[in-house]
């Protein structure tokens, strides 16, 4: 008897030092204004617990730093002082505004933060928008070439005391990046983060692709199409995440045409206004910016834009609902 209960002792000690099987952990939470989701691969509940917090607590850091609505980010400071004069700010929205600067440069200011100037008299909740008047009166106050940001000495003031600025065409995307860093340096090989329209994987889905759906802009349970991916990011910006219809039938939504200060146009009539874009590349912070900016230009100078970029690709829905691909996607 003695012999078996000591056996016993001995199989159940060799059953704990067993280590519990590896599998897919996930999360969701609601911050900056929309969904992020994660994914990830891992032996130990506990440390994938760790690291799901870890990776929240970095998109509420940049989520109170970066938002326009909360009276106390350092977005805001900016926005309600740089009109005065030089404002001393972080190194890390310097590096983002400085990131956003070279976009815009790159667009010929198809994409602009400074939208934000009349972005902000839009409210999609409650259908609002700036009348003619108003956005006539702060169009030239809307121009990148406003902000003048000294890298060196992180400072940044606005040229035009009614400029305004959003980081929400970059934010996202570089959140995601910050958050696949977290994951990387804790030697995860497989990961999937996704905020609202940006998301990048790490690794491959133990052995498989990723298959990352873009959505169907008109039909919100459908797919427009599945994309195969690995250690990449993707971005998708359209007309249909936030909008509303006017009195005269039109959809007012939250990408901006800084040309006119009003929502990019995506009229049926005009086969090279666009609808979706969908942007795929190797950092969020790239190709988040790029899918704004593809959307701005049109079918047209977007996927020609595209072609010119190394390491970039793109999938685009024109106003007439039909698929488009810049040239490294046209024979898959």
């Amino acid at each position: 008897m003695f012999r078996f209960f000591k056996l016993l002792l001995l199989c159940s000690a060799t059953l704990c030092a067993i280590p519990s099987m590896a599998e897919w952990h996930y999360a969701e939470r609601a911050i900056m204004g929309t969904q992020v989701r994660l994914q990830l691969w891992h032996e130990d509940g506990i440390e994938a617990e760790h690291l799901i917090e870890e990776v929240m607590t970095e998109f509420h850091r940049l989520d109170d730093q970066l938002s326009p609505y909360k009276e106390n980010s350092e977005l805001s400071l900016v926005n309600r002082t740089a009109g005065r004069g030089n404002v001393n700010i972080s190194k890390e929205l310097t590096n983002l505004i400085d990131k956003s600067l070279w976009f815009s440069q790159l667009t010929d200011g198809a994409f602009d933060i400074s939208y934000a100037t009349l972005g902000k008299h839009y409210d999609f909740r409650q259908q609002k928008q700036a009348d003619a008047q108003l956005t006539d009166s702060l169009l030239e106050a809307l121009n990148y070439r406003h902000l003048k940001l000294n890298k060196k000495a992180n400072t940044l003031r606005f040229g035009h005391e009614n400029t305004k600025i959003d980081l929400g065409g970059i934010a996202k995307g570089y959140a995601v990046d910050r958050a696949i860093e977290i994951l990387k340096q804790a030697d995860i090989c497989c990961a999937s983060v996704s905020a609202g329209g940006d998301s990048r994987m790490l690794g491959d889905k133990q052995g498989q692709p990723w298959l990352v759906g873009i959505r169907h802009p008109r039909e919100k349970s459908k797919n427009a199409a599945v994309i195969p991916l690995r250690d990449i990011a993707i971005s998708t910006s359209g007309d249909y995440e936030r909008y509303f219809i006017d009195e005269q039938q039109d959809r007012v939504h939250h990408i901006f045409n800084p040309s006119t200060g009003k929502p990019s146009e995506t009229s049926a009539k005009d086969t090279d206004k666009l609808i979706s874009v969908s942007i795929i590349g190797p950092r969020g912070f790239d190709t988040d910016p790029l899918s704004t900016s593809v959307f701005v230009l049109g079918k047209e100078k977007g996927l020609a834009l595209i072609n010119r970029l190394p390491q970039f690709e793109a999938v685009v829905i024109d106003s007439n609902r039909k698929l488009f691909f810049s040239r490294g996607l046209e024979n898959l």
